[in-house]
């Protein structure tokens, strides 16, 4: 298979799609790369669960003030005009539908728009966090992900197997490979690397992939 897209280039190519002056929840790890890619001319305003709206870059190393956390406990800044306010109040903007979009890792993402990305199984550690309320609270609910496991099964199934963070929440994955979006329960192909033809992209696929229009090229900076 060809040369995938690193973990970077997949969050510059979430960031693209984020709207200026955009709610924004980024999930803990791996989305929280989002935030630094906004393009020129745009700017999001991030919420983070555990009580802070609108904050900033990371600070420079030692220069950290570890009262100003985001919800994975890195240390952040604070934006002109950002906010911090109590953790129930931080889930009242989320389950009242304040957020525009919120983008997620995942385990898996079937057809439908299910979403599993809390837990592993009964032998794994499960780790819910605030995934639940932000999957039926966001507008808009994106996943960013590598297509396929670290044993090269697929990421991208019929149904999940694993225990669902939410059901038909997701609305469009962008993969290591391509960007796909769900419409009317089916995964619908929208970019994928110009290198890799559509066999083989639907080969690491775990349900079938279709095509309505004109498949874009998945064209990303070296970065």
């Amino acid at each position: 298979m060809t040369a995938k897209l690193s973990n970077n280039q997949i969050a510059w190519r979430a960031a693209q799609d984020i709207t200026d002056g955009a709610y924004v929840n980024l999930g803990i790890g791996f989305p929280e790369k989002v935030a630094q890619y906004q393009p020129p001319g745009r700017e999001a305003i991030f919420h983070t669960e555990n009580g802070i709206l609108n904050f900033g870059e990371p600070p420079p190393k030692g220069q950290e003030d570890w009262d100003l956390i985001n919800a994975g406990k890195k240390a952040v800044t604070l934006k002109p005009g950002a906010a911090f306010f109590h953790h129930a109040d931080s889930f009242a903007m989320v389950r009242g539908g304040h957020l525009d979009v919120a983008i997620l890792g995942a385990y898996e993402v079937a057809e439908n728009g299910d979403l599993a990305n809390w837990s592993t199984g009964p032998k794994g550690v499960p780790a819910v966090g605030g995934a639940m309320d932000l999957v039926h609270g966001a507008k808009r609910v994106a996943v960013i992900t590598d297509h396929v496991t670290k044993d090269g099964k697929p990421k991208l199934l019929k149904r999940c197997t694993l225990p669902l963070t939410g059901v038909g929440c997701v609305t469009r994955v962008y993969t290591s490979l391509a960007v796909i979006d769900i419409e009317g329960g089916r995964f619908v192909l929208k970019e994928k690397l110009p290198a890799l033809s559509f066999d083989e992209l639907q080969a690491v696929t775990g349900a079938e992939l279709l095509v309505s229009g004109t498949v874009a090229d998945l064209i990303v900076p070296e970065l």
